[in-house]
Parts: C-alpha cells; sequence; structure tokens
C-alpha cells in the first residue's frame, strides 16, 4: 500500500509541528511506502520508505500549483496510491479530491480543532472519511467523522515520578494564544498561593503571530499586576527534544483550552505519569472527575491543584501510572496509524 500523506512542516525541532514527525513514522512501519507532500521537510528524518516532496513557493497560488502537480504525478505513479492523507489543513483536501476520488484513491481529512469555516465544509465535503481523536473535537456535524485518538508516541515519553519536591510544580506549553485560556490560569495561580499553596508555574511556548506576541505582553503584565514575578515564568517555545525534561520535573501540566480541540500535550504529559488538569470536557475519557475544571474559573483550577497536593506520593505515582495507561490503550500512534491505514482501505 502507498500512502500520500500531505502536512505543513517536516520538522521534529518545529515548536508547534514536531509532533507530525512520529506520525509519518508510524505509518510508514504499517505500509509500503509514505510520500509526503510539504511545505518544507528536513532530510533525513523519515524512514527509508518514505519519499518527499516540497511545494513550496513564493505565492499562495504558487504553492497550489505546486501541490496539484505533486499530487498528479503521485497518482500518475504505480501502485496508485490508496489514500492521500490531509494533515490538519482542509484546503489539502480540497484540492486533492477531484483528481484522486475519480480513480479511487481515498480523501482522508485528519482534522482537530474548535474552528469551523466553509473552507473545512468544503473539505468535509470533498474528503471520503473525517479523522479526528474525538466526535467533539470537530466542529462540524458530519456522519463521515470517525474519532481514533491521538498520536502519541510512548518511546518519545517514558514515565516520570514527578519533581519529588516540597513545593507544586507546575507546567503550562503551547502557544500564546487567547484560546489557551492563560489569564484563568494566572489568576488561579493567585488564588492557590493565597490558600497557602507552594505553588511554581512555568508557561512555555511559542507566539508565532503578532496577536499572540500582543497576548504574551498582557499575560506579563497581569504577571506584575498579581505580584506573581517570583512564582511564574514566562518562557520561550522550547525544542520538541527538551519537553521531556520538562515533564521529569513537574508534578502537574496546567492546560485550559477552549472546547473543541484536545491539546496534544494532555496526552503527553498522561504518558509521562505527569497528571495533567484540563477544562476541555472531550478529555473525560482520559482524566479523572478531579483533574478538570471549569473553564472560566480560576476558583476550580486552584481547587483542583489543592486536591493534587493531598494526595500522598503512591496516590499520585499510582494515578500517573493510569494515565499511561489510558494514554497506551487509546491515543498511541500505531494505534492512530493503524487506524488511518484501516480507513484508506475502505
Amino acid at each position: 500500500m502507498r500512502l500520500v500523506f500531505v502536512t505543513q512542516q517536516v520538522d521534529p525541532g518545529h515548536p508547534a509541528l514536531a509532533a507530525t514527525v512520529p506520525m509519518i513514522r508510524a505509518l510508514a512501519e504499517q505500509v509500503d511506502e509514505v510520500v509526503v507532500l510539504a511545505d518544507r521537510a528536513l532530510p533525513g528524518v523519515l524512514p527509508e520508505n518514505c519519499r518527499t516532496r516540497s511545494f513550496a513557493a513564493r505565492s499562495k497560488a504558487g504553492r497550489g500549483l505546486r501541490f496539484e502537480e505533486a499530487i498528479l504525478s503521485e497518482l500518475a505513479h504505480r501502485p496508485k496510491p490508496a489514500a492521500v492523507v490531509a494533515h490538519m489543513c482542509p484546503i489539502y483536501a480540497v484540492l486533492a479530491a477531484p483528481f484522486a476520488r475519480p480513480l479511487g484513491t481515498r480523501v482522508l481529512l485528519w482534522y482537530t480543532h474548535w474552528r469551523a469555516s466553509r473552507l473545512l465544509e468544503v473539505a468535509e465535503r470533498a474528503s471520503n472519511v473525517v479523522l479526528t481523536v474525538d466526535r467533539r473535537t470537530f466542529p462540524l456535524s458530519s456522519a463521515k467523522v470517525r474519532p481514533i485518538g491521538h498520536g502519541i508516541d510512548l518511546e518519545e515519553f517514558s514515565c516520570s515520578e514527578g519533581a519529588g519536591s516540597p513545593d507544586l510544580r507546575a507546567v503550562a506549553l503551547g502557544r500564546y494564544s487567547e484560546a489557551k485560556g492563560l489569564e484563568v490560569v494566572l489568576r488561579a495561580a493567585r488564588l492557590a498561593l493565597d490558600d497557602g499553596l507552594d505553588l511554581r508555574l512555568e508557561i512555555h511556548g511559542p507566539a508565532l503571530t503578532p496577536q499572540e506576541r500582543e497576548h504574551r505582553a498582557r499575560l506579563e503584565r497581569l504577571v506584575r499586576e498579581l505580584g506573581l514575578d517570583k512564582r511564574v515564568r514566562l518562557g520561550h517555545a522550547v525544542l520538541r527534544s527538551e519537553v521531556p525534561e520538562l515533564f521529569a520535573r513537574a508534578d502537574v501540566l496546567v492546560n485550559n483550552m477552549r472546547p473543541g480541540a484536545t491539546d496534544k500535550v494532555v496526552y503527553e504529559a498522561c504518558a509521562s505519569c505527569v497528571p495533567a488538569v484540563a477544562s476541555n470536557p472531550a478529555f473525560d475519557t482520559l482524566l479523572p472527575d478531579e483533574l478538570r475544571f471549569d473553564r472560566d474559573d480560576p476558583r476550580s483550577l486552584a481547587d483542583g491543584l489543592a486536591g493534587l497536593v493531598r494526595l500522598s506520593p503512591e496516590e499520585r505515582q499510582t494515578l500517573g501510572r493510569m494515565l499511561r495507561e489510558r494514554v497506551e490503550t487509546g491515543h498511541s500512534v500505531r494505534s492512530w496509524a493503524a487506524s488511518v491505514v484501516e480507513a484508506a482501505r475502505g
């Protein structure tokens, strides 16, 4: 079986898209060849049965033309691809479908995000199957939706037993976007400290757009207003290779992403046996009730953090191992790849 996998970047060091690399590697283990079409792909990071083709160009129209040239070339190559997998960007499914589907090559859209759009509606119609983490992580109602869990590389994240320090070391990871709900996290940190919790919080992530840079500046002002300068660190993006080390020195991950998308970092923390407290309702199959809080309620989060502190070291370790087992059962990169291959077969 051959698959065409379309994505933006193939770069294990990319601050936002590095997790795509283990997904492609897992697919390559289950098929004869994966052809990766990307705007940019670093050489030497994928298995031997993967080929990469860049459709980079100076303009959007130029990228579209180069993308269609690449798709047509791969569809003419024998054996014919079983499927084109469009990773996160609906436009890839829209552009590929008119050429792929008449030839019997299936179009699979992988999409897990809260944002709906006219383009996404067109992509849903153009695709044979829409793959996502959970039915609640695709923003449109569609009979084509097939929830398959997230793709977490369990070999990348070993089990950590926590920081082992007398204070509670919390970490939040992700872009400095308003969708991450970090203002509530900071206000919850202030409440927790006022309650007597010995809390330290690190926030790490990129600010890739003017809006995100502006939001980070607002968060910096809020840290000062709340008197959190000595307790909260607003850091920059970390390399993918540094994330396991962050988890190794953390007691808990805090995640306040808006509903409609389940941040992959929550699964990665749980794979590291680090409990996560999260507000997204779609985590109800991963996290027990005591690890979930109301998104707009800082008090709810502060109480959740306090509940973790009340656990004994043995209870925290048991909780961490249970969370890793849940990730392994429903969200491993190998089970994800197997589901993609099944969808490609029809």
